[in-house]
């Protein structure tokens, strides 16, 4: 490839004599990427295809710039541009080599590698770069076992990694021009949140569905490459339809607890094949398996798995119609607001929690060596007997746990309650999420 058809390509990504289009700025994540960057670290950013890594990578330049950051020092190279041939490291040395010819850099470069694992051994050159220090290095991917089997063998202790999440609530409604400053305004504009937390529920949030209206379209075409790009192609998968059959399964029945011998039964499908597409379904980010508690680990591992997606709007286009599951809805929500908490807290672990009488409670938070808190998500709270099965469930988890406190999400009940000597917090889901 001519160095002339490289620098056209790397012209349309950059900002060297312009500024690109940045979208709505994610504030914490860019921060995070800039505050990671000064370590010396390789940065590696990692989540579910079109969950806004790439725009986020465009922030951080933004801000470099803005911060005095030469525009000229900066690179930004995507992999996915179909103008690159085939992709290996003598042609990304060559586009590093026509990058520096061409825009001849003081400073040491940052250097942003977008979906960075389509480069045949990119990880061996990345590593290089940053030990003769060549550059400040940011790579990007959409399949967390691909960089971490990568990365643990050639940049051990020498990266740190940033999940991308679809929208947070708060970030949805700042996406739709809904920005609280203050509890006055919360609570003046509740009509207003409550209405946008419906659409949260139906469409999910991938910042490009929430920006266009035709959402069921655009969802369609993300699960369609995900598995077809993502894993049939990338795992040469041949059980194609055995592969489309476990993800519609799974989408279809968040919040449930299944086995992989139930599933068996179920799909016709041998335990074998489907406990390894559901790890690569895990690795593609579309589902995850949540364990039960347990102090053993053997008794986790064949304990059933509670499934959840990375995004309640795929579940609604390929699994069910979301009126009639909320609840399960709303827990998936919950589970996915407690695993953006747990990137700020390495310590931070999420599991659901069963007794021999199957009394259940969602989400167990174990901080270290301790249990720290309980979470059941009770949609429907004002039918009786199911508040009196979830708030059992729950104060029995809290004796066994040695809390005094409980905390149960609704959809729009709010109360603090002493029960049985237990002090149970109701929050309304929309007031939990913003808060």
């Amino acid at each position: 490839m001519e160095k002339n058809e490289i620098i056209k390509i790397l012209y349309d990504w950059n900002f060297w004599d312009r500024d690109l289009a940045t979208g709505i700025e994610r504030g914490p994540y860019v921060e995070r990427l800039l505050r990671y960057l000064d370590t010396g670290l390789v940065c590696v950013v990692t989540g579910a295809r079109r969950s806004g890594k790439s725009y986020i990578m465009r922030q951080a330049v933004k801000r470099l710039i803005d911060k005095g950051v030469e525009r000229n020092e900066i690179l930004m190279i995507n992999f996915e541009d179909p103008r690159f041939p085939k992709l290996d490291v003598t042609l990304l040395q060559k586009i590093y080599e026509t990058y520096l010819e061409f825009l001849s850099p003081k400073e040491t470069p940052y250097i942003f590698l977008d979906e960075v694992q389509e480069v045949e051994g990119w990880e061996k050159w990345v590593r290089t770069m940053r030990e003769i220090k060549q550059g400040k290095i940011v790579v990007s991917g959409s399949n967390a076992k691909l960089l971490s089997k990568e990365l643990a063998t050639l940049l051990t202790g020498l990266h740190i990694d940033l999940t991308i999440f679809p929208l947070s609530f708060k970030e949805f409604l700042s996406f739709n021009d809904v920005n609280l400053k203050n509890k006055l305004e919360i609570e003046v504009r509740e009509v207003e949140i409550k209405s946008l937390l419906r659409k949260y529920f139906e469409f999910g949030s991938f910042p490009e569905v929430v920006l266009n209206k035709e959402k069921k379209e655009i969802l369609m075409r993300y699960y369609d490459d995900v598995i077809n790009k993502d894993l049939i192609k990338r795992y040469k998968i041949r059980k194609v339809e055995q592969m489309k059959s476990l993800s519609r399964f799974y989408l279809t029945n968040v919040a449930n607890l299944t086995t992989f011998t139930s599933l068996e039964k179920h799909l016709n499908i041998s335990t074998d094949t489907i406990e390894k597409f559901s790890e690569h379904l895990a690795e593609a980010y579309l589902l995850f398996l949540l364990k039960r508690f347990s102090f053993k680990v053997r008794e986790q591992d064949k304990s059933p798995k509670k499934v959840y997606t990375i995004d309640i709007g795929l579940a609604n286009t390929v699994g069910f119609r979301f009126s009639e599951n909320l609840g399960r809805l709303a827990e998936n929500i919950v589970f996915l607001e407690l695993k953006r908490k747990a990137q700020n807290n390495p310590n931070f672990e999420i599991f659901y929690w069963k007794d021999e009488y199957h009394k259940e409670v969602d989400f167990v938070i174990k901080e270290g060596l301790k249990v720290t808190q309980l979470i059941q998500v009770c949609f429907n709270i004002l039918d009786e007997k199911t508040k009196r099965r979830e708030i059992g469930a729950l104060i029995k988890a809290m004796n066994e746990f040695e809390l005094n406190e409980g905390i149960v999400i609704t959809e729009d009940f709010e109360s603090e309650q002493e029960i049985e000597g237990k002090r149970i917090l109701f929050f309304p889901l929309w007031k939990w999420l913003i808060n």
